[in-house]
């Protein structure tokens, strides 16, 4: 065998290595590549657009980032929520912000604007509704500043209230004559108000 003979074998050789080694790291590339995470619904920031349809004002806020709630953004919100008609203010159970934000994205309505209707109420004032009017909750989760009652402009209560129902994260209350529906992060259940068939009685 020539000189000349082995450097082209040899060259052959070489060649057909890195053929075999290229494809192999070209799939350790594309697998790199594959395995990289996407970031996950707790990883992004929680944010919530509420109106209030009493006191008027709206709120915009960043509640919730790297999945930790924010302590300032919870204490403006729970202002936000306050009973209206006493000024009283109650610590809402962060979880309930949740499912606020869960339900604009079930809807189809990522971070959309959300009425409230009703928030935190005192018992004081709880009393004086049901003195009133039906369909309040002696024991209502409201005074525990664990319910809401919304709505969310555009989008039809009954559409909202199976959106809710879906989450099954807590008490799904249906009110159609009065526009609103009510979400609580009590135990799951669900009621109709002053509709043909009810699964309950109050909020």
């Amino acid at each position: 065998m020539t000189a000349f003979t082995r450097i082209v074998r040899c060259l052959s050789i070489a060649g057909a290595v890195l053929f075999a080694i290229a494809p192999s790291g070209a799939r350790n590339r594309a697998g790199s590549v594959s395995s990289a995470k996407a970031p996950s619904r707790d990883d992004q920031d929680r944010t919530l657009l509420l109106y209030n349809t009493h006191t008027g004002e709206r709120i915009d806020i960043i509640y919730r980032h790297d999945g930790q709630y924010i302590p300032d953004a919870l204490s403006k919100l729970d202002y936000f929520l306050r009973d209206h008609r006493t000024g009283d203010v109650r610590h809402f159970d962060p979880h309930l912000y949740d499912v606020l934000s869960d339900l604009t994205s079930a809807i189809g309505h990522p971070g959309g604007e959300i009425d409230i209707v009703c928030g935190y109420r005192t018992s004081s004032t709880n009393e004086s509704l049901r003195a009133h009017s039906t369909g309040v909750a002696k024991n209502s989760n409201h005074i525990q500043a664990k319910a809401i009652d919304l709505r969310m402009p555009g989008i039809d209560t009954l559409k909202l209230r199976k959106a809710a129902l879906a989450l099954g994260r807590g008490g799904v209350g249906y009110y159609p004559h009065s526009d609103f529906i009510h979400v609580d992060i009590g135990r799951v259940r669900q009621w109709c108000f002053r509709c043909s068939t009810s699964a309950s009685n109050g909020d």
